[in-house]
């Protein structure tokens, strides 16, 4: 395969960030959702850097010759190309925070520093200052006997170069503690107001009275994350997991952004404190802190026209309260598309098979859940009403660990058996199984999902789940907790995809199905929906098909290795990246025309730890109209002109312009919820 078809994963991630950051420059985007685009944009960038930039630089330590498989990159050189691509996206992070700081301003939102604010402005800061915050601070000299600080993962600090008496030191002064407050407002307006760091920094001079300052700046430093969860995985697993990650939040630096132009010595002083080389370090003109966004939106909560229109996810069509969901779903397989349609449903499932006498036991895979979980709630009262309730709780699901634990040792205390998945391979599939015993017949209900069984993110992330009384399914789905509880994986599957042996090959085979047809002369297609695409197994075979004439349409939210339209190698494939209000988290397999499709929904995407390194389950779709309907939606979002960017030969994205009518999938999806919903009849009146 020719090296122009692959591109970098962090390099195309980072082209996926890009897109975020435009949802903020975009102007048909609502002033306030912007700000929430580019706050998005930095927390991603933090998470890129505590996890792959992390894990980058401790191959580098360990292999500095390995190579990666696609664009043959070390370390080293993938890091450097990181650092330089990071550096543009930053100055393009500033321009676009002053622009939206400018239209805030003409909203009555006021971000001021000490170079726009009155006298009496200035004044009253510093009778504020020194009333309200510097009683709370904890500054410190760095000298023998005061030893550079600990500095916590993205929190802000002042940091001042300090002289007194021809000898120079440093100065740091926390600006992050909990007792302080985000942000000043000033009394001279309604919502003018100054970060409570940069109130800091300005008087410095206070804080370190017997010195002069000579240079000052505000820094934040990001920490490695990647951490081994199997690495020590003896005796108690959870103990195990809550001391890793305790060590997370010590690991080393990997990233420090400053906000004022400092002194190239104190700078080399830092990275020598903090062992970073000056590569890792990032100039910011933007708050260092984004977050604090999230309190100008609250300012302008009234002003609706700065808002997303309100959108809240709707009855399913199919929903008859005079039925139970049970009853319903044993009728006919039923499905919901979030966040267009309620999770509701599916909880109310779960609600009536913790108390049907007929259900004896509910298993489940939880991978990441909501701090207050109504779907771990009915877990709890199923056991506690004498149900048989298994729930593997992975405790590997990164940044969510510590909710994981805590909500590992309720289910546990509730009755429910508890597992935390396999040695070396998180569980990250979405799989619900009840099981009936009626006189001496065994039924299931088989849940699978695309998404994670929470709440919060069904209203905001765009996922399918299926809920079916097929036999086959249910049989396979328990065959896949049977291995589960016994520390095993399933081998061999004739309906479900189950990682990490039935997933790849068999996508695998289904791709070279597709490939033998187009050489035949007949009509072939593959549509496929993901989030990322690493898999280079994967990708050579697609590459194969495009080169045997099957036509491929790829949705990729997010990172694609693979690059689209390349003469004589891809030009038969097309990927597009649909970045809009709702977070594109669906995955559809799609093998063969329109008539004649198999079609799959799963947990996994095409990435070598989703195919390989994890417990996935992507579930056949055998509903003609379930089956009609997903294609639909993915034939709309291949139409979607407003909010997809299409894959250039070159691996760069630009959107779609020119075309009418305008077509926004999510909107078009939510409209149709809001038209298909089951609405009751009021009393009296039939049809």
């Amino acid at each position: 395969m020719k090296p122009e078809c692959y591109d970098n994963r962090e390099l195309s991630w980072l082209k996926f960030n890009q897109r975020v950051l435009e949802e903020a420059q975009d102007p048909e985007n609502p002033l306030c959702e912007r700000l929430s685009f580019l706050s998005i944009f930095q927390s991603n960038l933090d998470e890129f850097f505590m996890v792959r930039c992390g894990s980058l630089y401790d191959q580098m330590m360990e292999d500095p010759g390995a190579k990666e498989n696609k664009t043959n990159m070390t370390c080293k050189e993938q890091l450097t190309a990181i650092y330089a691509r990071v550096r543009e996206l930053l100055r393009e992070k500033d321009d676009t925070y002053d622009q939206l700081r400018a239209e805030l301003s003409m909203q009555g939102v006021d971000v001021v520093d000490f170079h726009t604010i009155t006298t009496e402005e200035a004044d009253w800061l510093e009778a504020y200052f020194k009333s309200e915050i510097e009683p709370l601070l904890s500054p410190q000299i760095i000298g023998k006997k005061q030893p550079f600080p600990f500095l916590q993962n993205k929190e802000i600090y002042a940091v001042v170069l300090l002289e007194k008496k021809g000898t120079e030191k440093l100065g740091i002064v926390p600006c992050s503690s909990s007792v302080l407050p985000k942000i000043v407002s000033l009394p001279t307006g309604t919502n003018r107001f100054i970060l409570s760091e940069e109130l800091i920094l300005h008087f410095a001079p206070e804080i370190f009275s017997r010195h002069t300052i000579k240079s000052k700046s505000l820094i934040r430093i990001v920490r490695n994350a990647d951490i081994d969860p199997d690495e020590s995985a003896d005796g108690d697993y959870r103990k195990t997991m809550e001391q890793l990650i305790r060590k997370r939040r010590k690991l080393c630096p990997i990233k420090m952004e400053f906000s004022r132009l400092m002194d190239t010595g104190v700078i080399q002083s830092l990275c020598n404190y903090l062992n970073l080389t000056e590569g890792q370090v990032f100039y910011s003109e933007a708050p260092l802190n984004l977050g604090v966004l999230s309190s100008v939106r609250d300012m302008l909560r009234r002003k609706k026209c700065l808002f997303y229109q309100r959108r809240v996810p709707q009855k399913p069509a199919w929903l008859d309260p005079s039925k139970r969901m049970m009853e319903l779903i044993e009728e006919q397989d039923r499905f919901l598309a979030f966040p267009y349609e309620s999770i509701r449903p599916f909880l109310t499932l779960l609600n009536e098979a913790g108390k049907d006498p007929q259900v004896v036991s509910i298993k489940m895979t939880l991978y990441r859940v909501a701090s207050n979980s109504k779907i771990v709630e009915a877990l709890i009262e199923a056991a506690e009403n004498g149900k048989d309730v298994v729930v593997l709780v992975e405790l590997r699901a990164r940044f969510d660990e510590e909710n994981n634990i805590e909500w590992s040792r309720q289910l546990e205390d509730a009755g429910c058996r508890i597992i935390y998945g396999l040695d070396g391979m998180k569980v990250h599939s979405k799989l619900c199984l009840i099981t009936k015993k009626v006189e001496n017949e065994i039924s299931y209900i088989t849940q699978i999902g695309t998404g994670n069984y929470n709440e919060k993110t069904s209203a905001i992330y765009t996922d399918y789940s299926l809920m079916t009384a097929n036999h086959d399914i249910g049989q396979e789905a328990n065959l896949v907790f049977h291995a589960l509880c016994l520390g095993q994986t399933v081998e061999h599957v004739d309906h479900l995809l189950v990682a990490p042996h039935c997933l790849q090959n068999k996508l695998a085979d289904m791709i070279a199905e597709q490939t033998e047809l187009a050489i035949a002369g007949k009509p072939a297609y593959i549509g496929i929906k993901i989030n990322s695409l690493t898999d280079k197994y994967l990708i050579d075979k697609l590459i194969e098909a495009s080169k045997a004439g099957v036509k491929i349409d790829m949705i990729i939210r997010g990172i694609s290795c693979l690059v689209a339209g390349v003469p004589g190698e891809t030009e038969n494939i097309t990927i597009r990246s649909i970045v809009g209000r709702f977070l594109e988290h669906t995955r559809i397999f799609i093998f063969g025309t329109k008539d004649c499709a198999k079609v799959y929904i799963a947990s996994a995407d095409w990435m070598t730890r989703n195919t390989r390194r994890r417990v996935e389950v992507a579930a056949p779709i055998y509903d003609s109209s379930i089956r009609e309907r997903i294609l639909e939606m993915f034939d709309v979002m291949m139409r979607d002109n407003v909010k997809a960017r299409i894959q250039q030969p070159d691996g760069s994205y630009r959107r779609q312009t020119g075309e009418t009518p305008k077509l926004n999938a999510q909107e078009y999806f939510y409209e149709q919820a809001y038209q298909n919903a089951y609405h009751p009849q009021p009393e009296g009146i039939t049809e």
